[in-house]
């Protein structure tokens, strides 16, 4: 995922929803995670029951099966959302610039990275604000202008950093 964003409402009341691209290629990746995720727990425990096992292999089968399937549950969802909104995008977005407003730079002891704040225009979408939060910040600066998607009926949109 490109990075969280936080939106503020704008005029009309609705919050920005930002999309991240997710290809083909990474729908797999995320789908067979998932999968693999929501199945472990599961054939551990089959595995258990063929085996006679000890146990130890029961119990990590009802710990996967308690604990990753609903860690996968929640990805596939979430990848199922970002590609409805990348096809939704596709189809009725409209071209617009975003461009960096403010760069802060943060440092919480484990990871680094910048802030960065986002001013969202093009023709037929009203103007908008958003702030993204990048942990390998690519090489921005104020004044950027970068390309963005934007669906001016529910202000999602797509930066490509």
């Amino acid at each position: 995922m490109n990075g969280a964003f936080e939106m503020a409402d704008d005029a009309s009341g609705r919050e920005p929803t930002q999309a991240s691209r997710i290809g083909p290629c990474g729908a797999l990746f995320l789908y067979s995670l998932a999968a693999g995720l929501c199945m472990s727990g599961p054939v551990l425990l089959i595995v258990a029951g063929f085996t006679g096992s000890a146990a130890g292999l029961l119990l990590a089968g009802v710990l996967c099966t308690v604990l990753c399937a609903p860690l996968g549950v929640v990805l596939w969802a979430s990848s199922d959302n970002e590609r409805e909104y990348n096809r939704r995008l596709d189809t009725v977005g409209v071209a617009a610039t975003a461009e960096v407003t403010e760069l802060t730079y943060w440092d919480d002891g484990e990871q680094a990275g910048v802030t960065v704040g986002l001013r969202i225009s093009g023709p037929g979408c009203p103007t908008f604000e958003a702030t993204c939060k990048r942990s390998k910040p690519p090489a921005l600066r104020v004044g950027l202008r970068l390309p963005a998607v934007v669906d001016p009926s529910d202000h999602l949109f797509r930066i490509d950093f």
